[in-house]
């Protein structure tokens, strides 16, 4: 409608799909143009473009491994795994809290949050631990994480540790969920059914590999050879 005022990101290029609709945000402008883009082969997102990829050194680790018993160790492993594969990770805990937990638990979240949105912002890319967490979705905290990337321009890759999309992977892991209609839950509510790993939200503007993140490091590693080849 006329009364409605469509304003274009003042950030950085990204590409948001819809189906078969690409929405092509740019610094002063907003357009629509109509492509094909075909999945890799599981039903992944293929975005970003190879010439959206920007130069990447530095990874976020997102994910709810922070909640682990061993959650330390975890980040080291992450990040030798990145190393191995030519990049540095950044962990949620390298923003150490220690010496600065005051004693009052809001004032201690509100630096933690800080820490990690500086580290998020002092990245190139997220790699995302987007498996279910504590139910049938990922981490609330991840999926945020998530946006603030993808807003700031910056290429996610997530992964999860089995193909489907996401009401099928509900049906296969968190039965106790369904209904008595195979499409909605059990309070009658609708499973989402795109075809997409994650909710529309998270799969469309990510990319998502089948895997743990050995297997994303791989993909991303590769999507980045493949830039420099065709540069």
């Amino acid at each position: 409608p006329s009364s409605v005022r469509l304003h274009p990101l003042r950030a950085a290029p990204c590409r948001i799909a819809t189906g078969r609709v690409v929405l092509t945000h740019g610094m002063d402008r907003l357009r629509r143009s109509v492509t094909r883009r075909p999945a890799d082969g599981q039903g992944q997102s293929t975005l970003p473009a190879l010439r959206l990829l920007p130069m990447i050194q530095s990874l976020y680790l997102a994910g709810p491994d922070i909640f682990r018993p061993d959650a330390a160790a975890r980040g080291e492993q992450l990040k030798a795994l990145c190393a191995r594969h030519g990049f540095e990770g950044l962990f949620p805990l390298d923003a150490q809290v220690a010496g600065h937990a005051t004693g009052d638990p809001l004032e201690t979240a509100r630096w933690i949050y800080r820490a990690d949105i500086g580290l998020l912002d002092a990245a190139d890319a997220v790699l995302a631990n987007l498996d279910f967490f504590r139910g049938a979705e990922p981490d609330s905290g991840t999926c945020f994480e998530v946006g603030y990337a993808i807003a700031r321009g910056k290429p996610v890759y997530g992964y999860v540790p089995e193909g489907g999309s996401l009401a099928e992977r509900i049906r296969r892991r968190c039965p106790e969920y369904l209904g008595e209609d195979a499409g909605n839950d059990m309070q009658g509510w609708q499973l989402e059914e795109f075809g997409l790993p994650l909710n529309l939200m998270l799969a469309v503007p990510c990319v998502m590999v089948v895997g743990d993140a050995e297997a994303a490091l791989q993909r991303l590693r590769r999507d980045l050879d493949a830039r420099h080849r065709v540069a």
